[in-house]
């Protein structure tokens, strides 16, 4: 058999992707994350916190809701029909950073939870720091002139 003959096989067997569908749950599903943050910046704001603190604790009831739902098993349920639409905000992280806490809990607190915890965000926050100092070198040298 061929490569291109493989290839032909493998995409008649494949089930077809309903990636429009795929995409509107995704945008659904995001949005409605994103609103939900809007609700809890709109409430913290009326609790009487200024612009900044609002903001700094509607995020943290997003990441506290999203670790609270990956204990409970239900983050993975809903990211299994919203995709990317849980990956992409700031809860998606909170899920990359409490899932492997929640699997390797078995192993103890050393050796699987402190071990783990970061195996998935590990790489996101060293790549995601390493960019933004290039990104500020660059921003930097550029003001220079």
């Amino acid at each position: 058999m061929t490569e291109k003959q493989y290839g032909a096989l493998v995409e008649q067997m494949s089930p077809k992707s309903p990636m429009w569908r795929d995409c509107l749950n995704a945008f659904w599903i995001g949005g409605l994350i994103c609103t939900l943050g809007q609700i809890f910046l709109n409430c913290y704001t009326n609790l009487g916190l200024d612009k900044n603190g609002a903001g700094t604790a509607a995020s943290m009831s997003l990441v506290a809701l999203s670790a609270l739902l990956t204990g409970l098993s239900l983050y993975d349920d809903i990211a299994k029909y919203a995709g990317a639409g849980t990956l992409v905000p700031i809860t998606g992280f909170a899920n990359a950073i409490a899932a492997p806490a929640v699997e390797f809990k078995t192993e103890g607190f050393i050796l699987g939870v402190g071990a783990k915890i970061f195996t998935i965000a590990g790489p996101v926050i060293v790549y995601g720091l390493a960019a933004s100092v290039v990104y500020g070198v660059i921003y930097w040298m550029y003001t220079l002139l």
